[in-house]
């Protein structure tokens, strides 16, 4: 999808819906997919370096394992995106390339020489597969038939039953079984034609590929999410500047090309607690100064664990993602038992002047403080507006959905005449309506319109936009008279 900033000295090349966003501008078309948040992960299961659409928590158990031993992190980090309140959590297994799948091989019956006949692989690569276990005994129903059985631990997974007498049927039967998650059966040879009972064949092998996972991986995790749709983006609590620094350019150039993506990003839990910790995530924000980039500046316990602010961010994303346009992060409860540190007022007061995403405990409960980007130092064209989330949220979601509404109904399919030109701007117009209904923008005011100062080609057609952001009630002042 070509789109983006454009202005009249860089005019774009590729065919597509090119926008200028000003500060006195911002609304957005038919609502897309909302709530969908992009996490890369490390995992001792699941596809490597392919995505997997998580949308619940045994879900999560199932794609990637519930480990969280030896640098795993896709557990966690995807319940805090879902508890966040994530429609959908787009994850994406990194490995560095050493991981391999666990196997067994089992034997034929034969008493002199048994032979190799069926290989088992384990589905994914990965350290899980070395717990399963396989035991090969007749069935106890059908003299003519045997059974396969698949064990993770103690724990039985699956039953495969074949005809006795056959390897291939073995093969047939766990591959041909489409409840099967976990194995695939490759036939070596035929032998004698009978599989030999046996008990307790674990398989071996199974490597995750977690140890050697760099910065370099995740940059390719994010090359590869530019060809996915979400909405917001976490890390599964790595710290490291220079990958945050990365994610940082990334963001930039995504969201100049188009792509309305917002990062949420945080620091270490020995940062979140340190003396100087409110310096430490101030100066995180400042070093990102984005619209793009959320900095989360403190860490939360919850059924006993603590999450370091960065591990936080999953929990922040999905909460930003999750919610509708209308709607503020603003003192959005959560279900944390406590923060890691509790900042002072004082201390709350810095860190929305300085771009900071906080969370707080209010004497019940905690809540976000204000829903504020890194945002620090105002851009060419930016306004105060731009430095809170539901600003930003609104915008990408009028840049996303006029450019897909526009690919699908308007780009190469309607004449660039004055009738062409007036059903595209009826279309805008009628998008902000339903903008202006849900509250999102003012009621009254709003309008779309040709802007005939700029010189258009033939194929060009340039509007401009007149709408004014609401907002959610944030401050009350009250003044008592006593009389």
């Amino acid at each position: 999808m070509a789109g983006g900033n454009w202005s009249t000295t860089d005019m774009p090349v590729l065919p597509g819906f090119y926008m200028a966003f000003r500060s006195a501008a911002a609304a957005a078309v038919q609502p897309g997919t909302r709530g969908v948040v992009a996490v890369p992960v490390r995992a001792h299961w699941g596809p490597a370096r392919e995505f997997v659409e998580v949308t619940g928590e045994a879900a999560i158990a199932e794609a990637f394992s519930d480990s969280e031993l030896g640098g795993a992190t896709a557990y966690s980090t995807l319940k805090l995106a879902l508890l966040g309140g994530a429609s959908k959590v787009l994850a994406y297994r990194l490995t560095d390339g050493t991981e391999a799948a666990a196997a067994a091989t089992l034997q034929d019956a034969a008493a002199d020489t048994p032979a190799s006949v069926l290989k088992l692989t384990a589905k994914h690569p990965g350290e899980r597969g070395n717990a399963f276990k396989v035991t090969v005994q007749p069935n106890a129903s059908d003299a003519g038939k045997k059974d396969l059985k698949l064990y993770e631990g103690t724990a039985l997974l699956r039953t495969f039953t074949f005809d006795n007498g056959s390897v291939q049927a073995a093969a047939d039967a766990v591959n041909g079984d489409s409840a099967n998650k976990w194995i695939a059966a490759a036939v070596l040879a035929e032998g004698n034609g009978q599989l030999a009972d046996a008990t307790g064949i674990a398989l071996a092998g199974g490597k995750s590929g977690i140890e050697g996972v760099d910065n370099a991986d995740y940059v390719a995790a994010l090359g590869a999410l530019e060809t996915q749709e979400f909405n917001t983006l976490a890390l599964d609590g790595v710290t490291d500047p220079a990958l945050l620094a990365s994610v940082l350019s990334w963001v930039k150039r995504v969201r100049g090309e188009g792509k309305g993506v917002i990062a949420v990003l945080g620091g270490s839990s020995a940062d979140d607690k340190a003396s100087d910790a409110v310096a430490k995530a101030t100066a995180r924000s400042a070093g990102f100064n984005s619209e793009g980039i959320v900095n989360v500046g403190v860490g939360a316990k919850l059924a006993g664990v603590e999450y370091s602010s960065a591990q936080l961010s999953a929990y922040a994303a999905g909460l930003i993602a999750g919610q509708a346009l209308s709607e503020s992060t603003t003192y959005a409860p959560a279900p944390f038992e406590d923060v890691t540190r509790r900042w002072t007022r004082s201390e709350q007061e810095q860190a929305v002047r300085g771009g900071v995403f906080l969370f707080i405990h209010d004497g019940r409960q905690v809540k976000a403080l204000r829903g504020v980007n890194s945002l620090v130092s105002l851009g060419q064209n930016q306004s105060a507006p731009w430095k809170k989330i539901r600003t930003i949220r609104v915008m990408d979601s009028i840049n996303s959905d006029l450019q897909r509404t526009a690919e699908d109904s308007y780009i190469g399919k309607v004449n660039n005449t004055e009738e062409g030109r007036l059903a595209l701007i009826g279309a805008c117009n009628q998008y902000l309506q339903t903008l202006a209904q849900s509250g999102v923008i003012e009621a009254t005011g709003f309008d779309v319109y040709e802007d005939k100062s700029i010189p258009a080609e033939p194929d060009q057609v340039f509007l401009k936009w007149e709408a004014k952001l609401t907002d959610v009630v944030e401050q009350i002042f009250g003044t008592f008279i006593v009389r």
